[in-house]
């Protein structure tokens, strides 16, 4: 039955003039036919309840349709660069400035591995898109909210700071590189480490041996200068994707005085000599 037939069977004048008020009130929300004015008076006979209702359904599909695709893109061309579909270096800058975040903040890193920022300080369009979906967010005052919860979540959780950390070496090191250059492997292990440790992220991981220590009795501040003074003393170039994943666990699984450390595992040979180092400087050798 198309529409006009469906307004002829039942509807009286009177009807008439209160489905044609509904619809060009609720043109502006694209309410396309008669038969959606009509089937909203029928079910709630008043025209002001209609349009309440009208309005309040519309609102419902918009919370459950999510972020808006169309306001993340706009923000994606208010940042990127006028030559490519990339936001580059500068729309970075930008984009630090207006969520309130220094370049160098550890939640810049957990936004690059949700967003699949390709490196750093640059972003595609469909990793931006997606990504800020998925954190559920599609206006400037939800992103910085997003990345205020991805800097404590970095901090907090051992499972995800783990996922940023490990993310993060493939994320810096130079295109084709085999290891991460230990100019590069230094700063960024001085941006991670601490904030893991703030919160509970790298927490101590007690052993059958020292299930009596509590958090304090692990890794130490401290311990992180002495594995760059080390690697330094080393003369160590750079660091092995085995040496970075692996030193988190290392980090995790010490005690404070070393003296759990299994030389029969299977740490890489850097590790092993950094415990002897440490031990020696504890006097505990």
């Amino acid at each position: 039955m198309s529409d006009s037939e469906l307004v002829r069977a039942d509807v009286t004048p009177t009807v008439l003039v209160i489905l044609a008020t509904f619809i060009i009130t609720s043109a502006v929300a694209l309410v396309s036919s008669l038969r959606d004015a009509q089937r909203y008076i029928q079910k709630h006979k008043r025209l002001d309840a209609a349009i309440d209702a009208y309005y309040n359904d519309q609102a419902t599909r918009k919370q459950d349709a999510g972020p808006s695709t169309t306001r993340i893109n706009q923000l994606f061309d208010s940042y990127k660069d006028p030559d490519v579909d990339q936001i580059k270096v500068d729309g970075t800058i930008r984009l630090c400035e207006d969520l309130g975040s220094d370049p160098e903040d550890v939640a810049l890193l957990a936004l690059a591995y949700e967003l699949k920022s390709p490196t750093p300080a640059e972003w595609d369009r469909k990793g931006w898109v997606d990504g800020w979906r998925a954190l559920g967010a599609d206006t400037l005052e939800g992103m910085r909210s997003a990345v205020n919860k991805l800097r404590g979540r970095t901090a907090s959780d051992p499972v995800y700071f783990s996922k940023v950390y490990n993310h993060t070496f493939d994320y810096v090191r130079t295109p084709g590189a085999r290891s991460l250059g230990l100019d590069t492997a230094i700063p960024f292990w001085t941006l991670l480490i601490p904030h893991g440790l703030s919160d509970g992220a790298i927490a101590h991981r007690p052993t059958d041996g020292d299930e009596s220590m509590g958090v304090e009795e692990g890794w130490q501040n401290e311990y992180t200068d002495w594995w760059f003074e080390f690697l330094n003393a080393r003369g160590s170039k750079g660091v092995s994707k085995d040496t970075w994943s692996m030193f988190l666990e290392f980090i995790r699984s010490i005690d404070r005085g070393f003296a759990n450390y299994d030389e029969e595992a299977a740490w890489p040979s850097t590790i092993d000599d950094f415990v002897a180092f440490a031990r020696e400087r504890l006097g505990t050798s």
